[in-house]
Protein backbone atom coordinates (compact mmCIF):
# COMPACT_ATOMS: atom_id res chain seq x y z
CA UNK A 1 0.00 0.00 0.00
CA UNK A 2 1.16 3.73 -1.01
CA UNK A 3 2.64 5.65 1.96
CA UNK A 4 2.07 9.35 2.79
CA UNK A 5 2.87 11.94 5.17
CA UNK A 6 1.68 11.14 8.80
CA UNK A 7 -1.81 12.80 9.45
CA UNK A 8 -1.30 12.47 13.48
CA UNK A 9 1.16 13.82 15.95
CA UNK A 10 1.09 13.45 19.58
CA UNK A 11 1.17 10.78 22.01
CA UNK A 12 -0.48 8.19 23.82
CA UNK A 13 -0.41 8.77 27.54
CA UNK A 14 -3.00 6.72 29.94
CA UNK A 15 -5.69 8.91 27.51
CA UNK A 16 -6.15 5.30 26.34
CA UNK A 17 -8.38 4.72 28.80
CA UNK A 18 -10.33 7.98 28.39
CA UNK A 19 -10.85 9.32 24.64
CA UNK A 20 -10.88 7.72 21.13
CA UNK A 21 -9.54 11.07 19.40
CA UNK A 22 -6.72 11.55 17.07
CA UNK A 23 -4.16 13.26 19.45
CA UNK A 24 -3.57 11.80 23.04
CA UNK A 25 -2.25 13.81 25.71
CA UNK A 26 -2.60 13.69 29.60
CA UNK A 27 -0.80 14.55 32.33
CA UNK A 28 -0.40 12.35 35.49
CA UNK A 29 -2.52 15.69 37.73
CA UNK A 30 -5.15 15.90 35.48
CA UNK A 31 -5.48 11.70 35.62
CA UNK A 32 -5.51 12.05 38.94
CA UNK A 33 -7.81 15.14 39.10
CA UNK A 34 -10.58 13.07 36.03
CA UNK A 35 -10.66 10.04 38.57
CA UNK A 36 -11.39 12.57 41.74
CA UNK A 37 -14.40 13.58 39.80
CA UNK A 38 -15.68 10.16 38.51
CA UNK A 39 -15.29 9.02 42.49
CA UNK A 40 -13.38 6.54 44.31
CA UNK A 41 -14.83 3.38 42.51
CA UNK A 42 -12.77 4.91 39.04
CA UNK A 43 -9.41 6.02 41.34
CA UNK A 44 -8.33 2.90 42.81
CA UNK A 45 -7.65 1.35 39.49
CA UNK A 46 -6.48 4.55 37.69
CA UNK A 47 -3.97 4.56 40.27
CA UNK A 48 -2.60 1.19 40.03
CA UNK A 49 -2.53 1.61 35.96
CA UNK A 50 -0.78 5.32 36.93
CA UNK A 51 1.66 3.53 39.15
CA UNK A 52 2.21 0.56 36.35
CA UNK A 53 3.02 3.39 34.19
CA UNK A 54 5.69 5.13 35.79
CA UNK A 55 7.68 0.96 36.49
CA UNK A 56 7.40 0.47 33.30
CA UNK A 57 9.18 3.94 32.34
CA UNK A 58 11.58 2.68 34.18
CA UNK A 59 12.47 -0.42 32.55
CA UNK A 60 11.54 0.60 29.60
CA UNK A 61 14.06 1.37 26.44
CA UNK A 62 14.06 2.27 22.58
CA UNK A 63 15.80 1.16 19.67
CA UNK A 64 18.78 2.19 20.74
CA UNK A 65 20.47 -1.38 22.48
CA UNK A 66 18.40 -3.32 20.37
CA UNK A 67 20.79 -6.76 19.60
CA UNK A 68 18.11 -8.69 17.70
CA UNK A 69 17.82 -8.01 14.52
CA UNK A 70 14.24 -9.05 13.97
CA UNK A 71 13.14 -6.97 16.66
CA UNK A 72 14.71 -4.09 15.60
CA UNK A 73 13.27 -4.01 12.33
CA UNK A 74 9.43 -5.07 13.17
CA UNK A 75 10.16 -2.16 16.48
CA UNK A 76 11.72 0.42 14.15
CA UNK A 77 9.65 -0.16 10.94
CA UNK A 78 6.19 -1.65 12.23
CA UNK A 79 5.80 -0.52 15.41
CA UNK A 80 7.17 3.19 15.10
CA UNK A 81 6.15 3.33 11.91
CA UNK A 82 4.54 6.96 11.85
CA UNK A 83 3.44 6.88 7.86
CA UNK A 84 -0.30 6.80 6.75
CA UNK A 85 -1.92 3.77 4.94
CA UNK A 86 -5.50 4.66 2.16
CA UNK A 87 -7.27 2.18 4.54
CA UNK A 88 -6.67 4.38 8.16
CA UNK A 89 -9.83 7.06 6.35
CA UNK A 90 -12.60 4.68 5.74
CA UNK A 91 -12.28 3.27 9.56
CA UNK A 92 -11.95 6.85 11.37
CA UNK A 93 -14.68 7.87 9.26
CA UNK A 94 -16.70 5.23 10.99
CA UNK A 95 -15.30 6.34 14.12
CA UNK A 96 -16.71 9.92 13.77
CA UNK A 97 -20.00 8.46 12.81
CA UNK A 98 -20.74 6.31 16.06
CA UNK A 99 -18.69 9.31 18.10
CA UNK A 100 -21.75 11.00 16.91
CA UNK A 101 -24.64 8.79 17.25
CA UNK A 102 -26.94 9.04 20.17
CA UNK A 103 -28.58 5.47 20.22
CA UNK A 104 -28.89 3.64 23.46
CA UNK A 105 -28.19 -0.02 23.30
CA UNK A 106 -28.30 -3.03 26.08
CA UNK A 107 -24.77 -3.82 26.49
CA UNK A 108 -24.19 -7.37 28.74
CA UNK A 109 -20.58 -7.49 29.47
CA UNK A 110 -18.89 -10.65 29.87
CA UNK A 111 -15.70 -9.73 31.47
CA UNK A 112 -13.94 -7.25 33.88
CA UNK A 113 -16.45 -4.59 32.92
CA UNK A 114 -16.62 -1.49 31.76
CA UNK A 115 -13.87 0.89 32.95
CA UNK A 116 -16.13 3.80 33.57
CA UNK A 117 -18.71 1.99 35.77
CA UNK A 118 -21.31 2.69 32.99
CA UNK A 119 -24.36 0.68 33.14
CA UNK A 120 -26.10 -1.34 31.16
CA UNK A 121 -28.31 0.98 28.74
CA UNK A 122 -24.78 3.09 26.66
CA UNK A 123 -25.32 5.55 24.01
CA UNK A 124 -23.05 4.27 21.23
CA UNK A 125 -20.92 7.28 21.09
CA UNK A 126 -20.21 7.11 25.32
CA UNK A 127 -19.13 2.99 23.75
CA UNK A 128 -16.80 4.68 21.06
CA UNK A 129 -15.47 7.10 23.06
CA UNK A 130 -14.33 5.69 26.15
CA UNK A 131 -14.58 1.23 25.47
CA UNK A 132 -13.09 1.74 21.45
CA UNK A 133 -9.71 0.68 20.59
CA UNK A 134 -7.85 4.29 19.69
CA UNK A 135 -6.80 5.13 16.45
CA UNK A 136 -3.18 4.76 17.14
CA UNK A 137 -3.70 1.08 18.54
CA UNK A 138 -5.71 0.18 16.06
CA UNK A 139 -3.34 1.20 13.10
CA UNK A 140 -0.80 -0.57 14.73
CA UNK A 141 -2.57 -3.65 14.64
CA UNK A 142 -3.02 -2.85 10.55
CA UNK A 143 0.13 -2.75 10.67
CA UNK A 144 1.17 -5.47 12.38
CA UNK A 145 -0.83 -7.72 10.51
CA UNK A 146 0.05 -6.10 6.81
CA UNK A 147 3.50 -7.05 8.31
CA UNK A 148 3.05 -10.72 9.01
CA UNK A 149 0.12 -11.41 6.38
CA UNK A 150 -1.49 -13.88 8.46
CA UNK A 151 -4.00 -16.76 6.74
CA UNK A 152 -6.48 -16.85 9.74
CA UNK A 153 -6.76 -13.84 12.19
CA UNK A 154 -8.67 -14.38 15.57
CA UNK A 155 -10.02 -11.65 17.75
CA UNK A 156 -11.57 -11.55 21.29
CA UNK A 157 -13.74 -8.75 21.67
CA UNK A 158 -15.67 -7.25 18.49
CA UNK A 159 -16.71 -3.70 20.25
CA UNK A 160 -18.38 -1.50 17.52
CA UNK A 161 -16.09 -3.40 15.04
CA UNK A 162 -13.81 -0.89 14.64
CA UNK A 163 -10.34 -2.83 15.38
CA UNK A 164 -12.13 -5.55 13.66
CA UNK A 165 -12.13 -3.35 10.31
CA UNK A 166 -8.70 -2.36 11.03
CA UNK A 167 -7.51 -6.22 11.49
CA UNK A 168 -9.56 -7.20 7.97
CA UNK A 169 -8.93 -4.18 5.68
CA UNK A 170 -4.93 -5.03 6.48
CA UNK A 171 -5.10 -8.53 4.66
CA UNK A 172 -8.63 -8.33 2.66
CA UNK A 173 -7.12 -12.31 1.57
CA UNK A 174 -7.10 -13.41 5.40
CA UNK A 175 -10.45 -14.83 7.21
CA UNK A 176 -11.14 -12.79 10.31
CA UNK A 177 -12.86 -14.40 13.13
CA UNK A 178 -14.11 -12.01 15.19
CA UNK A 179 -15.96 -13.03 18.97
CA UNK A 180 -18.53 -11.09 21.03
CA UNK A 181 -20.80 -11.80 23.70
CA UNK A 182 -23.14 -8.70 23.14
CA UNK A 183 -26.31 -9.13 20.63
CA UNK A 184 -26.48 -5.30 20.71
CA UNK A 185 -22.78 -4.36 19.99
CA UNK A 186 -22.82 -7.42 17.83
CA UNK A 187 -24.90 -6.09 15.59
CA UNK A 188 -23.90 -2.25 15.23
CA UNK A 189 -20.26 -4.24 14.48
CA UNK A 190 -22.22 -5.62 11.91
CA UNK A 191 -23.27 -2.23 10.14
CA UNK A 192 -19.92 -1.38 10.93
CA UNK A 193 -17.93 -4.11 8.56
CA UNK A 194 -21.48 -3.30 6.20
CA UNK A 195 -20.89 0.10 5.74
CA UNK A 196 -16.70 -0.42 5.04
CA UNK A 197 -17.33 -3.44 2.52
CA UNK A 198 -15.76 -5.44 4.96
CA UNK A 199 -16.46 -9.90 3.30
CA UNK A 200 -13.57 -11.19 5.01
CA UNK A 201 -14.84 -11.25 8.41
CA UNK A 202 -17.45 -13.76 10.40
CA UNK A 203 -18.78 -12.74 14.00
CA UNK A 204 -19.09 -15.45 16.58
CA UNK A 205 -21.74 -14.31 18.67
CA UNK A 206 -22.10 -15.64 22.51
CA UNK A 207 -19.93 -16.34 25.65
CA UNK A 208 -16.53 -16.64 24.60
CA UNK A 209 -16.21 -19.98 27.40
CA UNK A 210 -19.06 -21.39 25.18
CA UNK A 211 -18.40 -20.44 21.58
CA UNK A 212 -14.55 -20.53 21.48
CA UNK A 213 -13.16 -24.26 22.14
CA UNK A 214 -15.81 -25.26 19.40
CA UNK A 215 -14.83 -22.81 16.65
CA UNK A 216 -11.54 -23.10 17.22
CA UNK A 217 -11.95 -27.07 16.36
CA UNK A 218 -13.28 -26.40 13.59
CA UNK A 219 -10.64 -24.86 11.32
CA UNK A 220 -8.44 -26.37 9.29
CA UNK A 221 -5.37 -24.01 9.56
CA UNK A 222 -3.59 -22.70 12.62
CA UNK A 223 -4.18 -19.41 13.74
CA UNK A 224 -1.86 -16.88 12.79
CA UNK A 225 -2.49 -13.63 14.56
CA UNK A 226 -4.89 -13.50 17.50
CA UNK A 227 -6.09 -10.24 19.56
CA UNK A 228 -7.11 -10.77 22.93
CA UNK A 229 -9.46 -8.18 24.14
CA UNK A 230 -12.25 -9.99 25.45
CA UNK A 231 -12.58 -10.69 29.13
CA UNK A 232 -9.89 -9.25 31.32
CA UNK A 233 -9.13 -11.08 34.50
CA UNK A 234 -6.48 -13.83 34.88
CA UNK A 235 -8.34 -17.19 34.42
CA UNK A 236 -10.14 -16.90 31.83
CA UNK A 237 -7.11 -14.74 29.94
CA UNK A 238 -4.91 -17.80 30.80
CA UNK A 239 -7.71 -20.42 29.66
CA UNK A 240 -8.18 -18.61 26.36
CA UNK A 241 -4.56 -18.85 25.20
CA UNK A 242 -4.09 -22.02 26.63
CA UNK A 243 -7.10 -22.76 23.73
CA UNK A 244 -5.38 -20.99 20.64
CA UNK A 245 -1.83 -22.18 21.65
CA UNK A 246 -3.33 -25.60 20.63
CA UNK A 247 -4.27 -23.74 17.04
CA UNK A 248 -1.42 -22.16 16.64
CA UNK A 249 2.36 -22.24 14.26
CA UNK A 250 5.69 -21.62 15.41
CA UNK A 251 5.02 -18.08 13.05
CA UNK A 252 1.80 -16.83 14.70
CA UNK A 253 1.62 -13.91 16.57
CA UNK A 254 -0.52 -12.90 19.94
CA UNK A 255 -1.29 -9.75 20.72
CA UNK A 256 -2.86 -9.09 24.22
CA UNK A 257 -4.75 -5.92 25.05
CA UNK A 258 -4.75 -3.48 28.21
CA UNK A 259 -1.50 -5.82 29.98
CA UNK A 260 -1.46 -3.55 32.96
CA UNK A 261 -4.89 -2.63 33.59
CA UNK A 262 -4.89 -4.33 37.02
CA UNK A 263 -2.83 -7.02 39.04
CA UNK A 264 -4.69 -9.71 37.75
CA UNK A 265 -3.86 -9.29 33.73
CA UNK A 266 -0.44 -8.09 34.93
CA UNK A 267 -0.29 -11.67 36.27
CA UNK A 268 -1.17 -13.34 33.38
CA UNK A 269 1.07 -11.29 31.45
CA UNK A 270 3.93 -12.39 33.54
CA UNK A 271 2.50 -16.27 32.96
CA UNK A 272 2.37 -16.03 29.46
CA UNK A 273 5.89 -14.40 29.48
CA UNK A 274 6.79 -17.36 31.25
CA UNK A 275 5.31 -20.25 29.15
CA UNK A 276 7.36 -22.59 27.85
CA UNK A 277 6.10 -22.34 24.33
CA UNK A 278 6.64 -18.41 24.34
CA UNK A 279 10.17 -17.76 23.17
CA UNK A 280 9.99 -13.78 22.42
CA UNK A 281 7.74 -11.23 23.84
CA UNK A 282 7.20 -6.89 23.72
CA UNK A 283 6.16 -5.26 26.27
CA UNK A 284 4.58 -1.97 25.06
CA UNK A 285 2.90 -0.84 28.17
CA UNK A 286 -0.94 -0.93 26.39
CA UNK A 287 -0.60 -4.15 24.39
CA UNK A 288 1.69 -6.97 24.71
CA UNK A 289 3.41 -9.35 21.79
CA UNK A 290 3.74 -13.00 21.68
CA UNK A 291 5.57 -14.95 19.32
CA UNK A 292 6.65 -18.57 19.78
CA UNK A 293 9.98 -18.51 17.30
CA UNK A 294 11.73 -21.45 17.11
CA UNK A 295 15.53 -21.86 17.64
CA UNK A 296 15.53 -18.96 19.28
CA UNK A 297 16.61 -18.01 23.49
CA UNK A 298 13.96 -17.24 25.41
CA UNK A 299 13.87 -13.43 25.52
CA UNK A 300 11.79 -10.24 26.69
CA UNK A 301 11.70 -6.73 25.82
CA UNK A 302 10.19 -3.50 27.67
CA UNK A 303 9.69 -0.90 24.89
CA UNK A 304 7.94 2.82 24.58
CA UNK A 305 5.41 3.12 21.72
CA UNK A 306 4.80 6.65 20.47
CA UNK A 307 6.45 8.27 23.84
CA UNK A 308 7.08 11.65 23.34
CA UNK A 309 10.79 11.73 24.99
CA UNK A 310 11.67 8.97 22.08
CA UNK A 311 10.26 11.84 19.89
CA UNK A 312 12.15 14.73 20.73
CA UNK A 313 15.36 12.48 20.95
CA UNK A 314 15.38 11.75 17.20
CA UNK A 315 14.12 15.27 16.31
CA UNK A 316 17.35 15.90 18.05
CA UNK A 317 19.52 13.28 15.88
CA UNK A 318 18.26 14.51 13.25
CA UNK A 319 18.55 18.46 13.80
CA UNK A 320 22.37 17.61 14.66
CA UNK A 321 22.54 15.44 11.63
Amino acid sequence: MPLAAPHYTGRLFFARYYRASRIFAASPVCLITRACVAGSAAFAPLLFQIISYFRFLVRSGNAHGLHSPFVFGLYAHVINHTGHFAAYEAVEARRRELLTDPTRIQVRDFGAGSRTGAGRQRRLRDIARTAAKPPKLGQLLFRLVNQFQPRTVVELGTSLGLTTAYLSAANSRARVLTFEGCPATAEVARETFQSLGLANIRLVEGNLDDTLAPTLATLAEPVDFAFFDGNHRYEPTLRYFEQLNQHRSEHSVFVLDDIHWSGEMERAWEAIRQHPDVTLTLDLFYIGLVFFRRNQPKQHFTLRFDHVVDKVLEASIRLSS
